[in-house]
């Protein structure tokens, strides 16, 4: 095992503990990126059908993202509570966190890959697949969906690795699986002659690699809470607790979920499968710009819960203003090179002409305001950090389900819109949810931290 080094939260500089943390996780963050990002270059680029098979495998994105919405539900949900109780100095009780979180990842991950074998054809029809599409989307969920619990144990599990302060392991934990995955793509895409059914290949084979690594790290003398037998026996009140504070990162994923899956098939109604093209381009490139700040955001989380569980709260809002600061900084310059140079960034995964017409006035929209989209970031996450559960979860639901669904149905509708209307939802969703959660925790947090410090 790679010798280790371990971030203690309680002392030195609250900006350095936490891109101590963040910078490995962020780079994570970037590697686990590239599982789907690298997929989606090769696959754009088979020859005669690329577009038609992007296409396919952008139907595919609701249901990925769905099992990753229950990898946050215990991963984001049981880390916090982990390094809380860690904090507290009460080991036992943190590693009985961590033992009930795995427990229902791998139950989760059965029934996830039971439902998705037993439903997919309806599933994939319903999210906008047509004839041609259709298979290329079978093609990579099934065999996406066969490594369903190596994705559960590497991504759930992982943020129990970086709340003990471990954030260069929590990094190679993903480092291991881009690296197999982008070397076997292009073998088993191209060389091969597997097609999608090779991505899917790579993708399922990089995360069991990655898995292997996280279990053996958290079984192993190097990490300071341990992954043990007796830890993993269900008791469902601490599920309940990890549920109730994971829920607000489900829910964003699960509503992330939901807002692609009516994405497509307005989309599919108002302009066919080249929009469902560009709104897989979109969001590709709309995760490689959010991946920062997820990442800063990630790394701050486990230093503000385990100085709350310390009462340190002036390091708690030295935190706050920390992260504000640079997260508004980086999504306001990348608002500009999206502004200013659209065409790139969809030339990295196609250059269709007719998806290059069509994506550059679309990404125009729905990165407009990308800036307001930090808010929304910064604000759940000192939620979730600081346990906050009820409001974590109502934040998700408000930007999602009860703003960007309704605009997505209801604005193709206005005649001078149509179609473009599919892309402006998302300016309008950043700008209200994002400013109403962070004014949220401005009004709320703050008070209660000046109180106790």
């Amino acid at each position: 095992m790679i010798k280790s080094h371990q971030t203690d939260f309680s002392t030195g500089s609250v900006r350095r503990n936490i891109l101590e943390v963040a910078a490995p996780m962020t780079l994570a963050q970037l590697l686990n990126l590239l599982y789907n990002i690298v997929d989606r270059i090769y696959i754009g680029r088979i020859p005669e059908v690329g577009t038609l098979a992007l296409t396919g495998v952008g139907l595919c994105f609701p249901i990925i993202t769905l099992i990753a919405a229950f990898t946050l539900l215990y991963g984001n949900g049981g880390s916090p509570l982990c390094a809380m109780e860690r904090g507290r100095g009460n080991r036992e009780e943190a590693e009985k966190y961590m033992g009930n979180a795995f427990s229902m990842l791998l139950l989760t991950g059965v029934i996830l890959m039971i439902v998705g074998y037993t439903s997919y054809r309806p599933v994939l029809y319903l999210f906008g697949a047509s004839d041609m599409t259709f298979p290329y989307a079978r093609a990579y969920l099934l065999i996406y969906l066969a490594g369903t619990l190596f994705v559960m144990t590497t991504v759930g599990m992982n943020p129990f690795i970086n709340c003990q302060g471990f954030g260069n392991i929590g990094m190679l934990t993903v480092l291991i699986g881009a690296v197999i995955n982008i070397v076997l793509d292009p073998l088993l895409i191209f060389v091969c002659k597997m097609g999608v059914r090779g991505a899917a290949v790579a993708t399922i084979f990089s995360q069991f690699c990655s898995s292997i690594w996280v279990l053996r790290f958290l079984r192993g003398k190097q990490a300071e809470l341990h992954l043990n037998v007796s830890s993993m026996r269900i008791e469902w009140k601490r599920v309940r607790e990890i549920v109730s504070l994971g829920v607000s990162g489900f829910a964003m994923a699960f509503t992330n979920s939901l807002v692609q899956v009516v994405c497509n098939a307005t989309l599919m109604k108002y302009g066919g499968d080249i929009y469902v093209g560009v709104m897989t381009v979109l969001n590709s490139v709309r995760e490689i710009f959010t991946m920062p700040v997820s990442g800063l955001s990630s790394g701050a989380s486990p230093v503000m819960s385990f100085n709350y569980g310390e009462k340190a709260y002036g390091r708690i809002k030295e935190a706050i203003h920390f992260v504000s600061v640079v997260t508004v900084s980086f999504t306001f310059i990348c608002w500009m090179i999206l502004r200013l140079f659209p065409e790139p960034f969809i030339r990295i995964f196609n250059h269709d002409p007719q998806l290059i017409e069509k994506g550059i006035p679309a990404m125009h929209i729905y990165f407009f305001g990308f800036v307001f989209m930090a808010l929304q970031f910064t604000g759940q996450n000192m939620f979730v950090s600081l346990g906050k559960a009820k409001k974590a979860t109502f934040f998700s639901f408000l930007r999602k389900a009860f703003i960007v669904v309704p605009l997505t149905i209801l604005l193709p509708r206005i005649p001078f819109l149509g179609v473009s209307g599919v892309f402006w939802a998302e300016p309008i969703s950043n700008l209200i949810g994002g400013v109403a959660c962070y004014a949220t925790m401005l009004a709320t947090v703050l008070p209660e931290l000046n109180a106790r410090d």
